[in-house]
């Protein structure tokens, strides 16, 4: 979302299968915009969910901005991006992010990603391996890892149900309080780390026309899979960071995953204090993990 991205920062659009995709990266003062195009690039994917964008990072990004292209979609069907109408499956995604790398950047590209997207990013990093250099996921998550689904929390007949389904998403995602309840209680440690500007940002991006296809779809489990299923085909540098108190997907669900396959995954980072949204949290400890890794990587 363009009035919440720090400065220096603008927005331009690519077109996709499925539409516009717009993304956020260096465009004016203080970026010397003339030498990004000689950076490598580092993409940042926001996680799934009510109200998800490109906001995500914010806090983040520009803490690269002088070392590499910073590129950060919102993804089809979030955010200022395309919202078709349509039943959204994972093959969506997957084409989509593809097409988005291939559009902006020239391969590979460093991916910087979180919670269902880090998953899909470990699915399209096997189907194409060039596109990949290094992955650095947070909370990696199908939602129905080794057959145990962990994210549908209402019952399908009643998500469903016409009009229903309509009262669900305004009530849940497009509602001030519920909004900053559900940041509070589920995907921060701790509450009073939720600001106003995240509460807004992330009222901003549900409110656009037709943003709860997407986010039904989620909420529905349409884009779930069994992320140990393909985990041990992955081949790409990997680092996993998983915060402590992470609710949904629990630290013991991202170390089984880690152990299937070690060869990738070159370690598997526990932050304290945090969430299943370290980077939005405590960001400052997030960016000196990752520039930390980004050296030794």
């Amino acid at each position: 979302m363009l009035q919440f991205q720090p400065p220096g920062f603008g927005q331009k659009v690519i077109h996709t299968s499925l539409g516009m995709m717009a993304y956020y990266t260096q465009t004016t003062a203080p970026w010397l915009i003339a030498q990004t195009e000689d950076f490598s690039t580092i993409v940042f994917l926001h996680n799934f969910g009510g109200g998800a964008s490109a906001y995500e990072w914010s806090k983040v990004y520009p803490a690269f901005a002088t070392t590499h292209q910073v590129l950060a979609p919102d993804l089809i069907g979030w955010g200022e991006s395309a919202h078709p109408v349509r039943d959204y499956q994972i093959s969506d995604y997957l084409t989509t992010i593809a097409e988005f790398i291939r559009h902006t950047c020239r391969p590979p590209v460093t991916v910087v990603a979180s919670s269902l997207t880090a998953a899909l990013t470990i699915r399209l990093a096997i189907a194409h391996p060039f596109l990949f250099q290094a992955l650095f996921l947070v909370c990696p998550s199908g939602f129905d890892d080794f057959g145990q689904g962990v994210g549908r929390r209402l019952p399908l007949q009643l998500i469903n149900t016409p009009l229903l389904d309509d009262l669900i998403y305004t009530l849940g995602a497009e509602n001030e309080l519920a909004v900053r309840n559900f940041l509070q209680r589920f995907l921060f440690a701790k509450p009073n780390r939720v600001s106003e500007e995240m509460v807004q940002a992330y009222l901003a991006s549900a409110q656009q026309p037709n943003a709860k296809f997407a986010a039904l779809a989620f909420l529905q489990g349409e884009l779930y899979f069994d992320l140990s299923l393909y985990i041990q085909q992955l081949t790409i540098p990997t680092v996993i960071f998983w915060g402590e108190e992470a609710q949904f997907t629990g630290i013991r669900l991202g170390q089984r995953l880690a152990k299937l396959n070690p060869s990738a995954i070159r370690d598997f980072q526990v932050i304290p204090d945090a969430g299943v949204l370290p980077h939005l949290e405590i960001p400052e400890v997030f960016i000196g993990l990752l520039q930390q890794y980004l050296r030794r990587l």
